[in-house]
C-alpha cells in the first residue's frame, strides 16, 4: 500500500493547519484534487488563469465547507506566478504542499508527423516549463514547511517502458502530449536527485479519466483520478520520493 486515502487535518507531526496550492484547480481532476485536501481540514489554494471559474470554483469548494480561496495562476507567465507566491507569502508565510495539476493536450490527435514546432513547444511550455517555473518560484515557500511535499501530475502515456511494451494499448502515437509528460517525468527525477529528502516529489498517474482534455471519453471520474495526487500529497515522512505512482502503486517510467 503506498499511503492512507485519508489522514488528519495537518501531514503528521504537523501542528498547524496544512496550506496547499493546485494549479489547474478550478474544474476536472483539479478541483477534485483541491476538494480532496480540502476534506482534510487543509487551507488550498485554487490556482487558475480564468477568473470567473476560479472563483466559481472557490464558491462552490466553500459551499461543501472546504478553506478554499483563489489564487490567479498562469503557468506559463512568470510575472503570474511570482504573483501567486507573494500571495500565499502573504497569507500563510510558506507552503506545505504543490501539486501541479495544470495542463494541456494540444492537438488532437496528434501523430508526430502532425506536429508543428508551435503546438509542441505550446504543451512543453505548458506541461513541463510551466511546472518548473511553479516549483522553483515557491520553493522559498516549500522550505519553509517541516514536511513539503510536491505531487506533478502525468500520465501513464508518459512512461516509456508502457509505451513500448508489447499488448499495451495507450492509443494511436503522439508527438506532443506523451513526450512532454516523459519530459516531466524526467525533470522529476532530477528535482528528487538535488533535493533528497528535504522535499518529497513524486509523479501521479490519474488514469484514464473523463475531462475536457480528452473530450470526455475517459472511462474514470475526476474524482477517481484525483485518489492517486490526494494520496501523495498526503505522504508520511517515511514515504516515497522520486516515483511514478498510480492507484495500484508504483508504474515504470
Amino acid at each position: 500500500m503506498l499511503v492512507p486515502r485519508r489522514r488528519a487535518a495537518t501531514i503528521e507531526g504537523m501542528s498547524e493547519q496544512t496550506i496547499a496550492l493546485v494549479t489547474g484547480a478550478n474544474k476536472g481532476i483539479g478541483y477534485e484534487i483541491a476538494a480532496g485536501l480540502g476534506a482534510l481540514g487543509w487551507s488550498v489554494g485554487v490556482g487558475a488563469r480564468d477568473e470567473q471559474r476560479r472563483d466559481d470554483a472557490v464558491a462552490k469548494l466553500r459551499a461543501a465547507g472546504v478553506d478554499a480561496f483563489g489564487v490567479l495562476l498562469d503557468v506559463t507567465d512568470d510575472a503570474s506566478v511570482t504573483a501567486a507566491a507573494a500571495l500565499i507569502e502573504e497569507r500563510a508565510g510558506r507552503l506545505d504542499v504543490l501539486v501541479n495539476n495544470a495542463g494541456i493536450a494540444g492537438a488532437w490527435p496528434d501523430p508526430p508527423t502532425a506536429v508543428t514546432p508551435d503546438g509542441l513547444r505550446a504543451v512543453v511550455e505548458t506541461n513541463v516549463i510551466g511546472v518548473v517555473r511553479v516549483v522553483n518560484t515557491m520553493l522559498p515557500l516549500l522550505r519553509r514547511s517541516a514536511h513539503p511535499r510536491i505531487v506533478n501530475q502525468s500520465s501513464h502515456v508518459g512512461s516509456l517502458a508502457l509505451q513500448t511494451a508489447p499488448g499495451t494499448g495507450f492509443g494511436g502515437p503522439s508527438g506532443a502530449y506523451s513526450p512532454s509528460k516523459t519530459f516531466l517525468n524526467a525533470v522529476t527525477i532530477q528535482y528528487a536527485k538535488e533535493l533528497g529528502g528535504t522535499i518529497k516529489i513524486n509523479n501521479a498517474c490519474p488514469g484514464y479519466i473523463g475531462t475536457d482534455l480528452n473530450g470526455f471519453q475517459g472511462t474514470g471520474t475526476p474524482a477517481d483520478g484525483a485518489e492517486i495526487a490526494v494520496r501523495l500529497a498526503t505522504l508520511p515522512d517515511d514515504g516515497p520520493t522520486g516515483g511514478l505512482f498510480d492507484e495500484a502503486g508504483p508504474v515504470s517510467w
